[in-house]
């Protein structure tokens, strides 16, 4: 059982950033921020859980049977991650690729504290044991002098961030990738690269404020695990479950954003009329709807926007929205399986892609292209997809961001090297 107590807040921005500061002394740290990003599915603008009360740990064995029976026993919030190699616990697959973070497949935890911000409306939610600390907390976080980009006192460096494939390797890999596509194996094919650093000391709070400034992306994240962190600026849902209503955004098609207002309108109508964008927008929604048809009501899946563009701060997206009506027969966990891992970054058809991409990769992708998100008591649930993010292991001091970008038959080699060049900026400026 949980105490629920409303506060109102006067300056709600500057509230979030004493939230965030305040959340550092504890283990566990999930915070979300939508930074007032404009749009139709979101349920508020801020959250914070913090401190496990209890948690789900595992590696991708029974996986998602494991998160069924912790979220259907808890019957509570539930804050957590699923990473890409779940896709190793719903079909036969497998992830061999060198691993530098070392993050277990699955994490859940219950939080002992919990504050949920919409406008200028807090609602803060205290398991029992803990709620007589309300006040306390409240008045610690609103009297905090929280310093936006800390830095650590001391040395701090990320070494040299590398490339983990060369452009002459990236190239040749694609065109393996397009031999597979005439082929026949495959139509579309989410193809990632890493960035690392090794011996990396970085401070993550500043990093992830500083990454969110120059982002200010609507399904941004603080998340930290102990020594394990990831400092996300998604600007992509992965799948929003609302009672019976279920909600997917797949994000398709990049272009850059100039500061020159005509150039960046001809950069956004460019995208909004090209060929080949469009054909791998439409292939993955079409996948979508597919897995979504797994648990849905007869006749209930609908594709409600179909390649609309939505610009970021750094980046014009293509995004399409299906919906379906959930059949009463599955459970919140059955539309995560049966939806894992997400059509936007696999390819179609799904498996036979996970095989070749495998093969191709130099990585283990862990939670880069897995998802952050949540479960409420309701059993509803709200999930990201893990992109435009930095992974960093503090133990073993290895930092990581991984960029992607979609093969057709139309693409070239050279030009999807360049977009996951743009899509990597963010990081890069960040990290150095």
């Amino acid at each position: 059982m949980r105490v629920s107590i409303h506060k109102h807040i006067s300056n709600p921005e500057h509230f979030k950033q004493q939230l965030l500061s305040w959340s550092q002394q504890f283990r566990e740290v999930v915070f979300l921020d939508s930074n007032l990003y404009p749009q139709e599915y979101s349920s508020f603008d801020c959250a914070l859980a913090v401190d496990a009360f209890t948690s789900l740990k595992t590696d991708f064995h029974n996986a998602f049977d494991d998160l069924k029976q912790y979220q259907q026993t808890t019957k509570d919030w539930l804050f957590g991650y699923l990473t890409y190699d779940l896709k190793n616990d719903v079909e036969v697959l497998k992830s061999a690729n060198f691993d530098g973070l070392n993050f277990p497949d699955l994490f859940f935890f219950q939080p002992k504290k919990l504050f949920l911000l919409k406008g200028d409306q807090l609602e803060i939610q205290y398991l029992l044991l803990c709620d007589d600390e309300v006040e306390d907390d409240f008045e610690e976080i609103t009297e905090s002098n929280f310093e936006p980009f800390v830095t650590l006192s001391g040395v701090e460096g990320a070494g040299e961030v590398q490339q983990r494939i060369s452009k002459e390797l990236y190239v040749e890999k694609v065109r393996k990738m397009l031999e597979h596509i005439h082929k026949g194996d495959m139509y579309e094919a989410n193809f990632c690269m890493e960035f690392f650093a090794e011996n990396a000391i970085i401070n993550p709070l500043e990093k992830f404020q500083k990454l969110n400034a120059i982002s200010q992306a609507p399904f941004s994240v603080f998340f930290k695990n102990n020594k394990q962190y990831v400092l996300s600026a998604s600007p992509e849902r992965y799948l929003k479950k609302v009672g019976e209503s279920i909600i997917s955004q797949p994000i398709k098609g990049t272009s850059k954003r100039s500061s020159n207002p005509v150039e960046d309108e001809k950069s956004k109508q460019f995208l909004e009329s090209d060929a080949k964008e469009r054909a791998e927008n439409i292939m993955i929604t079409d996948l979508v709807r597919n897995d979504l048809s797994h648990t849905a009501q007869k006749g209930s899946v609908e594709v409600v926007e179909l390649c609309k563009i939505y610009s970021f701060l750094q980046v014009h997206q293509m995004i399409s929205t299906i919906t379906s009506k959930l059949d009463a027969q599955y459970s919140p966990i059955d539309v995560l399986r049966t939806t894992f891992p997400m059509g936007s970054m696999t390819g179609a058809p799904k498996i036979s892609v996970m095989k070749i991409i495998e093969n191709l990769e130099e990585t283990k992708r862990g939670l880069y292209s897995g998802s952050i998100g949540y479960f409420t008591p309701e059993g509803d649930f709200d999930f990201n997809v893990v992109i435009r993010s930095i992974l960093y292991n503090q133990e073993n001091k290895y930092v990581s961001f991984s960029v992607g970008s979609a093969i057709t038959s139309q693409s070239i080699p050279e030009k999807e090297y360049e977009e996951c060049l743009l899509k990597a900026k963010a990081m890069h400026e960040v990290l150095q």
